[in-house]
């Protein structure tokens, strides 16, 4: 007789067999995303991060009509170098008020820049990178006294130097470079490019862009946050020059962690000589990005930062291109535009949870959601997408491909332990909407699905979520109860 593992590793045997007649499309490089990463020029970063050093300050209250220092110089020429790149590229002005607060004596009218270069086949899905273009000198110069007790501190003087080089003159060359070498090309989703204004003083303008994203209900697939990659010599002294942080806000498999795992598999696959170390929390202690108002607004976004940082030099006057690496900034522009180009060039990531189905007004029989979505006859449930199989004891995928892309190749399911950051199995599948792994427990795993297109561009993984726990409905694949799990 069979023991138990020799029937799983039959199984899975079996599996595997039946899985190889699809073949899946080759991972070699793609030379349109290897063209990206090697189109960022060095000189470029450097000049961009030099241009923005030289306004002296970026500071949100500094002067708006001056025509080379201030804020309003530094917006207009980031705005005409955008423009200059390709007349492919939509730039604009978004428009927003900050109003007072701390760091902001009065209400101040202030935009955001924004270039769009149009997708090809998914025009209204956008994958995002973003950096803030303005700066604050906040910190206190040797001598002066600080604020004691209730004692607020003193209100910012709108002329201190803040040439924030570092924080982020670097995150917008990063930004303005990729938009120069990506609008020579064209992708199949829309990409974007923001220069944020008012991030210093609370996030304001990355606020204001994704709170009407939401309402206008964008598609944003991916946001790239790009805060402070220019310095690679920590105020200890220590360097990471090899290494780029990028932090994930949760839950487990949250769209901010699929996005930090695919920007991991990715930019190390075009730039080898680069480590991307995952960090599962929001940002660091006591600290915020842009990349977080988006997250609020249950978009994918994730901040990528140096693991170098020097805090005396932050948002202070030696913020400096002299204190900078313009070398490490170009490094991870180019890591940035290997996971951008092969995101606007994927398939769409696959849809593997159906939304609750909405009950009729009278009678207590739901409405189904779509024709693959039956509900069962009056519980107002629709089936999950995820079950243990008619055995019990399997793992069976369904999952929705609306609108499939004239390129798509087909799908592979992906594993990994509970406790593992990153995806550990790959199985390609082919051009279906289901799939059965034999004797595969799904409370051990998780597991996900991701679509390929004929090329080997991938999307993002869709990985299966538990629900909540609901007392008044059985578990995924279960059957109903009528008390405990007993």
């Amino acid at each position: 007789m069979f023991s138990r593992s020799l029937r799983r590793l039959v199984a899975m045997a079996l599996c595997c067999a039946a899985a190889s007649f699809a073949q899946a499309p080759t991972s070699r490089l793609n030379p349109l995303v290897a063209k990206v990463a090697e189109g960022v020029s060095e000189e470029r970063i450097a000049a961009t991060m030099k241009k923005l050093e030289g306004f002296g300050t970026r500071y949100v209250m500094s002067q708006k009509d001056n025509p080379t220092h201030g804020i309003g110089a530094a917006q207009r020429w980031i705005f005409d170098e955008l423009k200059s790149y390709s007349p492919r590229l939509e730039v604009s002005y978004d428009d927003f008020t900050a109003k007072k607060s701390l760091r902001i004596p009065h209400d101040v009218d202030l935009s955001n820049i924004v270039a769009v270069l149009p997708g090809t086949i998914n025009k209204d899905r956008y994958v995002i990178v973003s950096g803030h273009y303005d700066s604050i000198a906040s910190r206190r110069a040797p001598g002066q006294p600080q604020p004691t007790g209730d004692q607020p501190p003193p209100p910012l003087d709108p002329e201190t130097p803040a040439p924030g080089v570092a924080d982020d003159a670097s995150g917008v060359a990063a930004v303005m470079e990729l938009a120069r070498v990506m609008s020579q090309y064209e992708f199949d989703k829309s990409v974007v490019f923001i220069a944020f204004s008012a991030e210093e003083t609370g996030l304001n303008g990355s606020t204001a862009y994704a709170q009407k994203a939401k309402a206008r209900n964008m598609q944003i697939e991916a946001v790239l946050n790009n805060d402070i990659i220019g310095s690679e010599v920590a105020g200890n002294g220590r360097t990471a020059n090899n290494r780029l942080r990028v932090f994930a806000e949760g839950p487990e498999d949250s769209p901010a962690r699929a996005l930090a795992r695919y920007t991991k598999e990715i930019a190390e696959r075009y730039l080898p000589s680069m480590t991307v170390d995952l960090v599962f929390r929001r940002d660091r202690f006591g600290r915020g990005g842009d990349h977080t108002p988006f997250v609020r607004e249950g978009f994918a976004a994730v901040r990528l930062t140096t693991p170098s940082e020097n805090y005396a030099n932050q948002h202070s006057a030696t913020d400096t291109f002299a204190n900078a690496s313009a070398p490490y900034t170009t490094r991870v522009a180019r890591m940035n535009g290997a996971v951008l180009a092969s995101l606007a060039l994927a398939p769409k990531p696959p849809v593997v949870a159906r939304p609750p189905a909405p009950r009729r007004a009278s009678g207590d029989e739901a409405a189904p959601t779509d024709a693959a979505a039956p509900v069962a006859r009056g519980t107002g449930r629709v089936p999950p997408l995820l079950t243990r199989g008619k055995s019990g004891y399997d793992a069976a995928l369904h999952w929705l491909a609306p609108d499939p892309e004239p390129d798509l190749a087909g799908y592979a399911v992906v594993i990994r332990a509970t406790t593992s950051p990153v995806w550990e199995r790959e199985i390609y599948v082919g051009n279906v909407t289901e799939y059965t792994i034999p004797d595969l427990s799904i409370d051990d795993i998780v597991i996900g699905v991701k679509a390929i297109d004929k090329d080997g561009n991938q999307s993002l993984v869709s990985a299966y979520e538990q629900a909540p726990f609901n007392p008044a409905a059985p578990p995924a694949g279960a059957p109903a109860r009528s008390g405990g799990d007993r």
